[in-house]
């Protein structure tokens, strides 16, 4: 089986890298000329899948200006949060909810992807549809942060996330999931981290580890050692 549609949640605001952010949205800056939203989209082609699907909310005509530009060679949605934003949960929910596929692969553009990634997602993908899964996190061992005040979020064992004793992962921003554990929420407004703590609660939530090093836009600071790389 094989994943045939991504997500990007490009929704946010990027107050942590304000004043950049001002006037520009996050996956729209550019590392080595290059935006980690394109970065982002390349990876994506790379894992062999052709539609993507993306949420806008804040600054929101500058991706369909930037999409307009350029050409990707994939099918490119873009549906708005609405009058008011949706936060990570309602904002996956608003992209799915009126499509045909059952399982999706979710992307964070804070995170700079790479093809580094592609043999590592592929490898989880297969494990996702082996084990009948219905969520799996890519999570990174905080020791391969860029950003070393990042702290862990979660234990994993035997591809089993938890958060009892040391959290020494830290989600990476790329996660597979199956449409039916969106589709019974009734608030529209929701963040994703009650899904995954209802399925942690329930030993559900699962995670695959990946051995890249992290690099994440987590504030000015951050980016702008990152611009220097």
């Amino acid at each position: 089986m094989k994943i045939n549609a991504a997500l990007i949640l490009c929704a946010g605001f990027g107050k942590r890298l304000n004043p950049i952010t001002l006037e520009k949205p996050k996956p729209l800056l550019e590392i080595k000329n290059v935006t980690v939203f394109e970065k982002n989209i390349n990876l994506i082609k790379e894992l062999g899948i052709n539609r993507i699907i993306i949420n806008t909310f804040y600054l929101k005509d500058h991706f369909s200006n930037f999409i307009k530009s350029n050409n990707f060679n994939v099918d490119i949605q873009i549906v708005e949060d609405g009058e008011n934003i949706l936060d990570t949960g309602g904002g996956i929910l608003n992209m799915i909810k009126n499509t045909s596929e059952d399982d999706f692969m979710v992307f964070n553009p804070d995170t700079i992807w790479s093809n580094d990634y592609h043999k590592e997602i592929l490898k989880m993908e297969k494990f996702y549809f082996l084990k009948k899964l219905e969520n799996i996190l890519l999570l990174v061992n905080k020791k391969l942060s860029f950003d070393k005040n990042f702290k862990g979020d979660f234990n994993l064992s035997n591809n089993l996330i938890t958060k009892k004793n040391m959290k020494d992962f830290i989600y990476t921003g790329c996660q597979i999931l199956n449409k039916k554990i969106l589709m019974n929420h009734i608030k529209r407004k929701f963040s994703i981290l009650n899904i995954w703590n209802k399925l942690i609660d329930e030993k559900k939530l699962y995670g695959y580890e990946s051995k890249q090093k992290f690099y994440h836009l987590t504030d000015l600071k951050t980016f702008n050692k990152l611009k220097d790389l």
